[in-house]
């Protein structure tokens, strides 16, 4: 195990770290918040001398680099990332108790949006600032970002290989172009092209500048912290709109965009998760409305097909926005947005969830099994796009299932061991939420609602499960393994 490279690498993400923080810091002095600011200069200060600690043990360190120690870099990056994040919020005394600042700045960095704060506007704009950029920096990754901007990465393509694959949601992870390093550069171009629009959109749908850049960063990185108490509800029917098509839009793998730019057509036509993802979104929306409007849905029809749009859009993406409060609404369409949770968005996206791609592959496993019942000497392949997909994918992606459903079912027995005796709707719900990066689950942490009452356990719980469900489970779970630091 090679830990000083892991060690500079960890030095270099808390430097990173703290320039992140500086727009923030700079929005407290700017508005006269000298709580926030105290907040961040003892978090910056706090990093600076962790990451002074790991360059120092770092010296002379050798460049050999494997999967392992990728999924270590990338698990305890996260953690420690969150750990300084939370800092802010504490030092500042915005948020009291430490659990309750670290849930909240964990639900930021793993774009989930679940909040323990009831006032939100409270917090001040530095904290705020600080709160919806965590969605923008944990959309596409900061490992994805650190190998972006370092100029020592493109000395170790090894080890760019295994930080990209480590961090990057979904079933696998390939180059665009053929140094990784460059890839990395692509993804973040594209991120930040379609933040820049999103956000000059905003501003022409006559959306304040500081709350435009503060949904726009949640909706790029498909968080959900909202920078007003009442949600998106108040934002005028145009930015709602926006809204939800760039929801929808940053749901859908990155490397379509990069087709699209280089004119492959062909290749985004004919692309079968792309194509997946599209007809669940329309079908949701057309069933959503039409049974809103079965049962009197308040308001105009206009309004329905916009709140049922903007919900889908919310939900399937794993931002977790929202405009009404949908724990109001009929059961069926508590039921599809409870099945589009599950769903999530596209893989090589900024969404959570168990990924269309992997929907796929197992809807063509399970259709291949059940024919070779019938016909077991013919051998038949799964095939994506046209493309033949391993016998090794497969198995990753059902084993992937099998460790999913079962932390799901630890995590809610767990919480359902909570003091305060939530309902099962809720218990269920919010680990849903978290595990899946959502935000807002039913009953009692609903949209209109949050996740303060939970004790520090249950909290903790859902902290692990949010790192679980952005990091896709692995990397976690190999930190924590004896076996990883077992010597062969």
């Amino acid at each position: 195990m090679n830990y000083k490279i892991m060690m500079r690498m960890w030095s270099w993400i808390l430097i990173i770290e703290i320039g992140l923080m500086v727009p923030s810091f700079i929005i407290a002095i700017a508005t006269r918040d000298q709580m926030a600011v105290i907040g961040f200069v003892g978090a910056m200060v706090i990093a600076a001398a962790i990451a002074f600690v790991f360059f120092a043990g770092s010296n002379r360190c050798r460049m050999n680099f494997y999967a392992k120690e990728g999924m270590i870099v990338t698990a305890f990056a996260w953690i420690l990332l969150s750990i300084i994040g939370a800092l802010p919020f504490y030092l500042s005394g915005r948020i009291p108790g430490f659990v309750n600042s670290l849930f909240e700045i964990v639900s930021g960095f793993t774009t989930t949006g679940a909040s323990v704060v009831s006032d939100v506007e409270a917090l001040g704009k530095g904290l705020l600032f600080w709160r919806s950029f965590s969605h923008w920096i944990g959309g596409m990754g900061v490992l994805v970002f650190f190998l972006a901007i370092i100029p020592s990465a493109h000395k170790g393509e090894g080890y760019s290989l295994h930080l990209l694959r480590a961090e990057s949601p979904g079933p696998s992870v390939n180059k665009m172009v053929p140094r990784m390093r460059d890839t990395a550069t692509v993804l973040y171009r594209i991120y930040v092209i379609l933040t820049a629009i999103n956000i000059l959109l905003l501003l022409l749908a006559r959306m304040k500048p500081f709350d435009a850049f503060c949904i726009a960063f949640g909706t790029a990185g498909t968080g959900g912290f909202s920078v007003l108490n009442s949600g998106c509800a108040e934002y005028t029917p145009l930015a709602q709109w926006i809204t939800t098509v760039f929801m929808l839009l940053f749901g859908i793998n990155f490397s379509v965009y990069y087709m699209i730019a280089h004119r492959r057509f062909r290749e985004v036509a004919k692309g079968e998760e792309f194509r997946l993802y599209a007809l669940i979104v329309l079908g949701s929306i057309v069933f959503i409305t039409a049974n809103l409007i079965r049962f009197g849905a308040d308001g105009s029809m206009g309004k329905t097909l916009r709140d049922a749009s903007f919900q889908v859009a919310s939900i399937i993406t794993t931002t977790g926005y929202s405009t009404v409060d949908f724990n109001l609404w009929p059961d069926f369409s508590k039921a599809i947005l409870a099945v589009l949770m599950f769903v999530g968005a596209c893989a090589g996206s900024t969404g959570g969830g168990i990924k269309v791609s992997r929907i796929l592959i197992l809807m063509k496993s399970a259709r291949r099994n059940l024919h070779n019942v019938f016909h077991p000497e013919e051998i038949r392949t799964v095939r994506i796009d046209g493309e033949r997909v391993s016998e090794k994918t497969i198995q990753h992606v059902q084993a992937y299932l099998a460790l999913y459903v079962f932390i799901l079912i630890i995590s809610f027995l767990l919480i359902s061991l909570d003091p305060k005796e939530f309902s099962m709707t809720t218990n269920f719900t919010a680990v849903m939420a978290t595990f899946n990066n959502i935000g807002p689950g039913f009953d009692a942490v609903g949209p209109m609602a949050n996740f303060a009452a939970y004790g520090s356990f249950s909290k903790l719980i859902m902290c692990v499960d949010m790192l679980l469900g952005r990091l896709e489970i692995y990397p976690i779970l190999t930190m924590f393994a004896y076996s990883t630091y077992k010597k062969a």
